[in-house]
């Protein structure tokens, strides 16, 4: 149904909580495959993608060009763009599999998803508003929040642009509000700390 697509650079950490939670949609049939970008990582990350039956692809190409090298060697109709140490709420399987279905039974293809932000635990109270407050007004979601679309719809907007200064925030804002609908599962971006 899925093919994940993160882009990596020294992210060993990050990947490994990623790819933990991805084992249950893998095992739920949601999850066909994962496909690594990495940018020549120094760290453990080509292993810890190698150990996981990920397929990787290692170059030292900008990030679109990564990108859409990941998206060519996907293996579904659908892509799930996501950003390493990106954890999402165990409702996400579900949620995703019925916003596919629904798009291909009305024939719309030319829509994607994002997930609502979740401020990271620990945080205080403050920055927890603050984090509510900037997706409440945010006209484009932040490339953090993933990305849910299908291959006919990303080849149709151009893929990942070679000249985008941000080529994920690039194809938000080309894909558009009106085509882009916000989920109830929560992704909680990777905290290091």
């Amino acid at each position: 149904m899925l093919s994940v697509i993160i882009a990596t650079q020294n992210s060993e950490r990050a990947l490994v909580h990623t790819l933990a939670m991805l084992v249950s949609a893998s095992v739920a049939g949601v999850v066909r495959d994962v496909v690594v970008a990495d940018a020549g990582s120094s760290d453990e990350t080509g292993q810890i993608a190698d150990v996981a039956g990920c397929t990787l692809l290692v170059s030292g190409a900008p990030l679109a060009t990564r990108l859409q090298e990941a998206a060519g060697a996907a293996r579904s109709a659908w892509l799930l763009f996501l950003r390493p140490g990106a954890m999402l709420e165990a409702t996400w399987i579900e949620e995703a599999a019925r916003f596919i279905t629904d798009a291909e039974r009305r024939g719309g293809m030319e829509i994607a998803a994002v997930f609502r932000p979740q401020p990271l635990l620990g945080r205080s109270i403050a920055a927890q508003a603050l984090t509510l407050l900037r997706e409440a007004v945010r006209r484009v979601p932040d490339p953090e929040q993933g990305l849910i679309i299908s291959r006919t719809f990303y080849e149709s907007l151009g893929r990942h642009r070679l000249q985008a200064g941000d080529p994920e925030a690039d194809l938000l804002r080309r894909i558009g509000r009106s085509r882009l609908a916000r989920l109830r599962s929560g992704i909680t971006p990777f905290d290091s700390d």
